[in-house]
């Protein structure tokens, strides 16, 4: 067991070809839905006054999640007011929704902002308003407006403006950079000469916890986003890997050696109170809690193959979730609960898939060949996770019904690892 160990972790770190460091991706879409909301956005009044505006962000945003298309408003008449939109006109040009708004400075150097979203089939407002920022805020203006179109228009929580982590690589530097959602204003948490793993974002996204090598082993870390100080809260003899952050953030679950075999273990978020909690002689890797906190989905090859396992943590119970091939790893639950993603091993093609717990009916959501490390947005909407393409690592993003695809890369180098932010604090 020690030596597949070995060898797994071994694979693991072959199959890193991170980016380089403060590159900002890029990101593209190669697959759309069926079909898709035809919605107006018509430029803010007084925008052109700025150099950065808002409505470009917003189309871009709503564009990028295969779920809208925009609507040309050239020629049309530029309304900045509900009140003065002819719904007819613009339904004419086939649009659904139409928005609407202002930009207006204050002498202080602040900006108000004002929109609002117009059904045009009932001709009523939808959602409205106003948001008083510096130009420094424009883009995270436009990303917050842009979410409450995509929920007032789908009724799921929109993700725009949520963050990610990923990993890069340039030469032997490694970096682990958090972005926004789109890919812009990549900022690096730490580098490393070593190898940087399994980044994890604390619920509440002022925290992320990774694994480092450059002590010459894995070593699990907890890292303030804000004031960039960290403790190593598992440095302990032999491997310290796969952290995972309970729903409250008072814990996490790691993957330890200490005792000899691959096991789990819970302790605080500070490293204090280590407990085993998993008793068998196999392989036991990879946790993440239910959206409940009450079990961890792991990765095990207690049958003999790598499978997905759940455990429950206040009886110490273990049931096989995985049946369905032989190998089955890397599981990340639903923001719902009934469900997970994880990735699949068919003829040879690594896969992100989607399990629903009731019916037990999978769906593969990615077409190989080395699909890994996916983490899922906290609406439950979309996947984000790694894969190679022409020799190079980039990320890739899939809708939960793998009907929507984009690609995340960087220009000049390779990316790895992705974990996706929670929805940010109101």
């Amino acid at each position: 067991m020690r030596t597949l160990h070995r060898a797994l972790l071994a694979i693991l770190v072959a199959l890193l070809p991170f980016a380089a460091a403060r590159a900002q991706l890029s990101i593209e879409i190669v697959g759309g839905a069926g079909t898709t909301i035809p919605i107006a956005i018509v430029p803010f009044e007084g925008e052109a006054g700025f150099p950065l505006g808002i409505t470009g962000i917003v189309g871009a945003d709503l564009t990028r999640s295969g779920l809208f298309r925009l609507v040309d408003y050239a020629g049309m008449p530029r309304p900045s007011r509900a009140e003065d939109v002819r719904v007819a006109d613009w339904r004419a040009r086939g649009a659904d929704a139409i928005v609407v708004g202002t930009m207006r400075p204050y002498p202080d150097g602040r900006v108000e902002v004002r929109f609002q979203l117009v059904d045009a089939g009932k001709s009523t407002v939808l959602a409205s308003q106003v948001y008083t920022v510096g130009q420094a805020q424009f883009r995270a203006t436009a990303h917050r407006i842009a979410d409450v179109i995509y929920q007032a228009l789908t009724g799921d929580a929109g993700v725009f403006s949520t963050r990610i982590a990923y990993v890069t690589k340039q030469g032997n530097r490694y970096a682990l950079l958090v972005a926004d959602a789109d890919g812009h204003d990549p900022q690096q948490i730490v580098a490393s000469n070593e190898p940087l793993l399994s980044p994890r974002w604390s619920p509440d996204g002022t925290r992320i916890a990774y694994v480092s090598f450059e002590l010459k082993k894995p070593v699990v870390y907890v890292q303030s986003l804000a004031t960039g100080a960290r403790i190593a809260v598992a440095n302990f003899r032999g491997s310290n890997s796969a952290p995972a952050w309970s729903p409250d953030g008072r814990k996490l679950a790691v993957t330890l050696t200490r005792d000899g075999g691959s096991q789990l273990y819970l302790m605080n978020a500070d490293g204090s109170d280590v407990r085993r909690i998993t008793q068998s002689g196999a392989i036991d890797t990879e946790a993440y809690f239910t959206p409940d906190g009450g079990s961890l989905l792991f990765t095990s090859d207690r049958g003999g193959s790598p499978q997905i396992y759940r455990l429950n943590v206040a009886s110490g119970a273990v049931e096989r979730v995985t049946f369905d091939g032989t190998y089955n790893v890397t599981p990340r639950p639903l923001p719902d609960g009934k469900g997970m993603v994880y990735v699949r091993r068919d003829g040879g093609r690594f896969q992100v898939a989607a399990l629903d717990f009731a019916t037990r009916q999978t769906q593969v959501l990615t077409q190989g060949p080395l699909d890994e490390s996916p983490s899922v947005a906290p609406n439950g909407k979309q996947v984000i996770y790694a894969n190679e393409q022409g020799g190079r690592g980039v990320l890739a993003a899939v809708s939960i019904d793998g009907r929507v695809r984009q690609r995340l890369a960087s220009p000049a180098a390779d990316v790895r690892e992705p974990a996706w932010g929670p929805l940010p604090r109101q």
